[in-house]
């Protein structure tokens, strides 16, 4: 990526920390053969992976248990032109093991629309990408005052 373009790589660990400071990210998966974005809220789960906790019979249950999903996370200043984006692809599952569903409700996302019956899902990371906006530059690259 063109150093002027006013965006930046993110590595996977600046990845991850931007990450751990937003609660709110959107998963992309396949609906009636479609793209479906989903917002919902999440939390890391050590190397990286990500944490839903959602109702068991939901249809994102159904649409994601099992296959690859994309989830992505950001953050934007709309005054300042600047923010991040980070986006994880990795395969979605239900965590079936009873002793890691109870850890999991101890330290794992709480929901914002509970049900009687949650299970977590875990996106395992295969690729962790980000980029990062750098602020105050005009459509032609030259600095906006600050």
């Amino acid at each position: 990526m063109n150093p002027d373009d006013g965006f930046r790589e993110l590595n996977r660990q600046e990845c991850l920390r931007l990450m751990a400071t937003t609660p709110v990210g959107r998963i992309v998966h396949t609906r009636h053969a479609l793209p479906a974005v989903l917002p919902v809220n999440f939390c890391l789960d050590g190397g990286g992976g990500v944490l839903l906790r959602t109702a068991a019979q939901s249809e994102l249950v159904r649409a994601v248990d099992g296959v690859v999903v994309a989830f992505e996370a950001d953050e934007v200043d709309a005054a300042a032109h600047s923010g991040w984006s980070v986006v994880v692809t990795g395969r979605a599952a239900v965590v079936t093991d009873p002793a890691e569903h109870a850890r999991l409700c101890l330290v794992g996302p709480r929901s914002w629309a509970p049900s009687h019956e949650e299970v977590f899902v875990r996106i395992e990371p295969e690729l962790i990408t980000g980029r990062q906006l750098t602020g105050g530059r005009t459509l032609h690259g030259a600095r906006q005052p600050l």
